[in-house]
């Protein structure tokens, strides 16, 4: 069985979902996971390099591109969170040395998600 390709990984969502994550990481500068600032000269596998979180996952119906759903994050951070709606906990530490939480970001009202 071949592995299905993400919804953001082709056609119109990948053309929209690489135009806003340009325009993030010009615009942010704050990990939406964990609050902490995110260091843009850091590059993959380091576990603080930057990456693009989708806010509601799309395995949970969350748009694959829309920039409201996209949000800036350290590596570490996004793997945590994972495919999950709540982020991990804001922390002293860094990237694995935070705790998997339960508050979630105050970006949405997230009280009218999934009604």
């Amino acid at each position: 069985m071949p592995k299905s390709i993400r919804p953001d990984r082709v056609g119109q969502n990948r053309t929209a979902f690489d135009k806003n994550r340009r325009r993030i990481l010009m615009s942010q500068d704050i990990c939406g996971i964990c609050g902490l600032p995110v260091d843009k000269s850091l590059k993959f596998p380091d576990p603080m390099s930057p990456t693009i979180d989708h806010i509601i996952p799309i395995k949970l119906g969350g748009h694959p591109s829309d920039i409201s759903n996209l949000q800036l994050a350290h590596f570490i951070c996004n793997r945590l969170k994972s495919d999950k709606l709540s982020p991990i906990k804001k922390s002293e530490g860094k990237g694995a040395d935070r705790e998997k939480g339960t508050n979630l970001p105050l970006s949405m009202d997230w009280t009218k998600f999934g009604k």
